[in-house]
């Protein structure tokens, strides 16, 4: 049964927050930062691109020059129904059976708006065809701007141009981004060992992940199946106690 550590994210301290727990394996949705927490299993792990250690492969080179031609543009966290039709599409193609297929253009719009530190909707469009309905939208990305980088929230692209790897492209350009900011890493989320739908995240180089309490290289991506194992799972509450939180020590055990 999956289980997660979470705690709201209000008041003033709510970005010292983020960026705290961000460092600890936490990811943020909406006003909340959860953890996943299995009794039974360990798999989950968050991972981030260390900048200075990626280099983008042969392929990946391959991507950003066909997708040289679209346009970035960072906005605020404000929904618009044309990032909802391409969210539509996107769900509808990729996701239609998951928790968000029923999502409307309210809940669409909480789950960008709400947020209680420093966001940006990052918009990529393909300026010859801004008469689509959509205004031209390829791809759009929720991301936080942490103290130490970049964290991708959610993003969705145009599921009728696979051939364009718009879902590497977003994560090739937030790299970019986080140099132009000088900021040190890129958070992608959680991988999961052996799931086909995360594999593409093994394959940029300077991928780190959050293991046994510490972030560390990736290396073989075949070699964290025993992860599974109920016993590499810590109690809750040795959990909880090693969670370091601003103005705090590590309590110890």
């Amino acid at each position: 049964m999956e289980r997660k550590l979470f705690t709201a994210l209000q008041g003033e301290q709510s970005e010292r927050l983020n960026d705290a727990l961000s460092k600890q394996g936490f990811r943020r949705s909406q006003n909340v930062l959860y953890r996943p927490s299995c009794a039974e299993c360990s798999a989950c792990l968050s991972a981030r691109i260390d900048v200075k250690a990626f280099a983008a492969s042969r392929s990946q080179r391959r991507v950003l020059k066909r997708n040289a031609h679209l346009s970035r543009r960072a906005t605020s966290p404000w929904a618009t129904e044309e990032q909802y039709a391409l969210f539509r599409d996107y769900l509808d193609s990729r996701h239609a059976t998951g928790g968000m297929a029923d999502m409307d253009l309210f809940e669409f719009a909480a789950m960008v708006e709400e947020t209680p530190i420093r966001s940006r909707l990052i918009e990529y469009a393909d300026p010859d065809t801004k008469d689509d309905g959509r205004g031209g939208l390829r791809a759009v990305c929720l991301t936080d701007v942490l103290d130490d980088g970049l964290s991708m929230v959610y993003s969705f692209f145009d599921p009728d141009h696979e051939k364009a790897s718009l879902g590497t492209f977003v994560i090739l350009d937030h790299v970019r981004i986080a140099i132009e900011m000088n900021l040190p890493y890129v958070y992608l989320g959680y991988w999961v060992p052996g799931s086909p739908k995360m594999g593409y995240k093994a394959k940029f180089t300077g991928l780190e992940v959050f293991r046994n309490r510490r972030w560390q290289p990736l290396g073989d991506p075949e070699g964290y199946s025993a992860d599974t194992d109920p016993l590499s799972v810590d109690p809750i509450a040795e959990q909880v106690a090693r969670i370091s939180l601003p103005d705090s020590r590590v309590v110890r055990r």
